[in-house]
């Protein structure tokens, strides 16, 4: 009797007590990043998602609105849910960057644009990591590195060479010591992991963009920040052909790519750079 009055006080619900429980939320964001509703078009009605996954109306409200909040979506009333322009989309949000790394292959715009922001200020990191790094940032770099190596030589799954790559970038973030710049880096990690999933790699590219990364260590290490500069965006530039993209300007004008090697000397950030670190 007490679990009759119980169930009957319970508000409506579409929800079946045996279905499998998804997220809404998560189930919305891979249609959209893999593009089944491109931007411009509408998402189905609330009711419809809520027969089609067995989830109450405020369940599914509650979904919609986490990515109305993340600028992906637009309600209006009378006319549904829209899917905005990838413009309005908060890309640094943390739960959007996940979304984009596990969703996101298909949008090649999205990969370009990732791809342009990350060319415009990881040579200048490198180039700041060259002048700040502590010898624990130093170790931190190689063992990144000794794990992509090790993939490598040793026919590992390209997963961990991925893994191993993601975490090079991430502690040459961390070696600038600029609090905005190491927490831009676990930012940037979901969009870093993007493009080196979507790369495609065979053995021969695999070994030379790990000479190309192992030339941004040296020249971390020897406190050389314009090397570090030129060989990130020779890094880069590999990434650039494994994409499919062209190269970016500044890697063909070697003038405009020291640019941000005249911030940091006009503000103070390269002192004298003789010796590596012990």
């Amino acid at each position: 009797m007490t679990s009759s009055r119980s169930d009957a006080s319970r508000p409506h619900s579409t929800e079946s007590p045996t279905a499998t429980r998804i997220d809404v939320a998560e189930w919305l964001a891979q249609a959209i990043f893999e593009n089944r509703y491109p931007p411009g078009s509408l998402i189905p009605r609330e009711l419809d998602l809520c027969d089609q996954h067995a989830q109450s109306r405020a369940t599914v409200r509650t979904a919609i609105q986490s990515l109305v909040n993340a600028g992906i979506l637009t309600r209006t009333t009378g006319q549904g849910t829209r899917v905005n322009p990838l413009s309005e989309w908060h890309l640094l949000d943390p739960r959007v960057t996940g979304w984009m790394t596990r969703y996101a292959m298909p949008h090649p715009q999205l990969a370009r644009d990732i791809y342009a922001f990350r060319v415009s200020i990881e040579p200048f990191v490198a180039a700041l990591a060259a002048t700040e790094a502590t010898a624990q940032d130093l170790s931190a770099i190689e063992q990144a590195y000794n794990g992509m190596a090790a993939a490598v030589s040793g026919g590992s799954a390209m997963a961990e060479f991925d893994t191993a790559d993601i975490a090079f970038h991430d502690a040459i973030f961390a070696a600038t010591h600029n609090v905005i710049w190491a927490q831009l880096g676990h930012v940037l990690k979901p969009s870093i992991s993007l493009l080196v999933a979507t790369s495609n790699h065979n053995a021969s590219e695999l070994g030379d963009s790990l000479g190309r990364h192992r030339a941004v260590m040296e020249a971390i290490r020897l406190r050389q920040p314009e090397a570090a500069h030129a060989a990130t965006l020779s890094v880069l530039d590999r990434t650039a052909r494994d994409l499919g993209l062209a190269s970016p300007e500044s890697i063909t004008n070697p003038g405009r790519a020291q640019e941000p090697l005249e911030l940091l000397r006009r503000f103070g950030q390269l002192p004298s750079l003789s010796a590596p670190l012990g």
